[in-house]
């Protein structure tokens, strides 16, 4: 279960958040702490978050706010941690739609076994969030198969693409004529041919343009944003 399950440690406190996210690494986790809800959303727009642990009393928004938006967009798993014991708090986190509870001061062992037990019961919703609901996409004639991985043309001839160039088309076809920054394309499409810097990318978005653009209807489609990082200026439809 800990293989790449990203825990986010929202705590503002110097000495508990590094001690919590220090905790969780131990235990397996990729854990990254967040000071603010702002630090928590910047990192929620460039990874998928498999959990968050929360801490009610933040500065700017607070926790519970920041759990309320989450359970409105039904994705991210909550571990509220306060220093509020008493049972009011406890029944608003949960309430508002807290996986679960946990007041402060605890014991390290206990908030490793609920962060485990919320996963367990969680798991299903990240496989679904995980498989597209259709296996193929279409955009300026262009067919793109995730189940063989290919890319074919206006013209039914297939694109050769490499495994990072693919994964890299998928993150725009996942999100047409939105600017994607170069932060988010890197983890998207970690593990293939990216590297661990921004120029890798750049190199990566130049070489599938160039691929594209061998036919006339795949000249223009990937756009640079300046400041901003490229998207894909197509629509795009399943089947």
């Amino acid at each position: 279960m800990e293989s790449q399950t990203v825990i986010a440690v929202v705590e503002d406190d110097p000495q508990i958040g590094p001690l919590v996210a220090g905790l969780l690494r131990r235990e397996g986790f990729e854990a990254e702490l967040c000071l603010t809800g702002e630090a928590f959303d910047r990192l929620r727009a460039r990874r998928r978050i498999d959990l968050a642990v929360l801490d009610v009393m933040l500065p700017g928004e607070d926790g519970l706010s920041i759990c309320r938006r989450l359970q409105a967009e039904g994705e991210v798993p909550v571990l509220m941690v306060t220093a509020r014991g008493d049972d009011v708090d406890r029944i608003v986190g949960l309430e508002i739609g807290a996986d679960d509870y946990l007041a402060k001061p605890f014991n390290p062992r206990e908030l490793v076994a609920r962060v485990r037990a919320i996963l367990r019961r969680t798991r299903d919703r990240h496989r679904v969030a995980l498989v597209p609901a259709e296996e193929r996409w279409r955009f300026a004639g262009f067919a793109l198969d995730l189940a063989t991985r290919t890319l074919t043309d206006p013209d039914g001839a297939e694109v050769d693409l490499t495994g990072g160039e693919f994964d890299l088309l998928v993150a725009f076809a996942r999100h047409p004529r939105r600017v994607l920054s170069r932060d988010q394309l890197l983890d998207w499409t970690r593990g293939r041919d990216a590297q661990p810097f921004d120029r890798a990318i750049d190199v990566q978005v130049a070489k599938l343009r160039r691929k594209l653009a061998a036919h006339p209807a795949g000249g223009a489609l990937v756009k640079t944003v300046r400041g901003g990082g490229y998207c894909l200026a197509a629509t795009v439809e399943r089947g």
